[in-house]
């Protein structure tokens, strides 16, 4: 008996501390540290549980799981996309967009990938947005493109945790062929406006002169006054002028330099 009491002394002591050892590596904590630019999603036994923001915490690492999410504004550049106007021409188009993260829970929890899901929703509303207008509409409207794509999916970019900063297209291509044809098309159009613009000054032109025939005929001195104004502007030594004695109600004039 006495050798199992030794026993029990000498090898108790050792299974207690190899209990405590299994009991702390198993509910030891962990340190983690969220930088000012972090957010900390975390989950306790699978369950979201808490949102951390920046400084050092403890954690259990036997229950709790860390997902760190970068907030900072971040860019995303889409290359040149190949869409179909409503006109059905083929048209290249890249985007630049920025954006970030402002629902840490919903950003992860929602898509497995929210910048692939911002890369995919930028892609079909610029599809959409191409699709619904003939090409010479979006042409006409180049500038507002970029409002519109931002005006059509910051909503939906909104629902998966991120927010939209900006969205531009960068660069409208078109095949090689389509752009002489275009440019036959702007020469036309240019051409035509200033043939426009001539007619519309040979018509006010002309009603100007008809307007001028018409007040010649009502009073038929002022074409005589008017033709020596002219003369006077050329210079002259002698200038004879007969005016009618019923329109002046004076003699003959005659007048010398």
């Amino acid at each position: 008996m006495a050798a199992i009491y030794d026993a029990l002394f000498i090898f108790t002591p050792i299974v207690v501390l190899i209990g405590l050892i299994i009991v702390w590596s198993y509910f030891s904590p962990k340190r983690v540290v969220i930088y000012e630019y972090e957010r900390g999603v975390v989950f306790h036994n699978g369950k979201f549980h808490r949102i951390l923001v920046s400084g050092a915490y403890w954690l259990l690492q036997r229950f709790d799981t860390l997902q760190k999410v970068d907030v900072r504004a971040r860019f995303i550049t889409i290359p040149a996309q190949e869409v179909l106007t409503a006109d059905n021409i083929n048209v290249k188009v890249s985007i630049a967009a920025s954006f970030q993260v402002n629902d840490p829970l919903k950003a992860l929890t929602t898509t497995s990938n929210y910048s692939e899901a911002l890369y995919l929703t930028l892609q079909v509303g610029l599809r959409d947005l191409f699709s619904s207008s003939p090409v010479e509409e979006l042409l006409a409207k180049r500038g507002e493109l970029s409002k519109r794509l931002f005006e059509t999916t910051v909503e939906k970019v909104s629902n998966i945790g991120l927010t939209l900063l900006s969205a531009n297209i960068k660069d409208f291509m078109f095949p090689g062929d389509l752009k002489n044809i275009f440019a036959q098309i702007v020469n036309a159009r240019n051409e035509g406006l200033a043939a426009l613009e001539r007619a519309r000054g040979e018509s006010a032109a002309l009603r100007n002169l008809a307007n001028a025939a018409k007040m010649l005929e009502n009073n038929p001195a002022l074409l005589q006054l008017r033709t020596l104004q002219a003369i006077e502007s050329k210079g002259g030594n002698t200038v004879v002028l007969s005016v009618p004695q019923e329109m002046t109600g004076i003699l003959p004039i005659t007048k010398k330099k």
